[in-house]
């Protein structure tokens, strides 16, 4: 059965800070939904509406583009050990680049990390908890490197200008404003 909140319950961020692997949805006013998973050491519950996730250099912007457009974001964590849970938070994101008055204060939450290009900031309107018993059980082994490697590799001027070539539009041409 299905539970709603107003926020997120320290139960909730326990949950949250137990899994590895994450799942945003976001979608422009017209045009394609976008559903990515996520993990590494990228998100953070900041207070009871609050969170943060740390977005790295990957092979499209959708996030960007959608909440430019819209604000609105779904984040979803499932429980693949243990005890069955699905997590969605709901909410509304902005977008924190490294040009940003407030870029430092944030990117000293997280690890440094390879390729990072922003950071976005969700204000949770409401939790959802669903049973998530036909979910099944996977095991985890650990994080994957390549993407950090392959950004290591690129370097900062490597990575701005794969920004500026595969960065800058959605799948739908909407603008990512990354280098605005």
């Amino acid at each position: 059965m299905s539970k709603f909140y107003t926020k997120i319950t320290s139960k909730l961020q326990k949950f949250i800070e137990a899994q590895k692997i994450f799942f945003v949805a976001t979608a422009p006013n017209s045009g394609r939904i976008n559903l990515s998973p996520k993990g590494m050491d990228s998100f953070r519950v900041l207070n009871e509406n609050k969170v943060l996730w740390l977005n790295v250099t990957g092979s499209g912007n959708e996030t960007a583009a959608h909440l430019s457009e819209n604000e609105r974001i779904t984040i979803m964590f499932c429980s693949f050990e243990n005890a069955p849970n699905i997590l969605r938070l709901y909410g509304k994101g902005k977008e924190i680049k490294p040009k940003d008055t407030n870029w430092n204060d944030v990117i000293s939450l997280f690890p440094e990390t390879p390729g990072t290009r922003q950071i976005f900031e969700i204000i949770i309107e409401s939790a959802q908890t669903s049973c998530g018993m036909s979910i099944p059980f996977f095991e985890y082994k650990g994080e994957r490197n390549e993407l950090n490697d392959w950004a290591t590799a690129q370097g900062k001027e490597g990575i701005e200008n794969y920004w500026e070539n595969k960065n800058q539009t959605s799948i739908d041409g909407l603008p990512t404003h990354l280098l605005e």
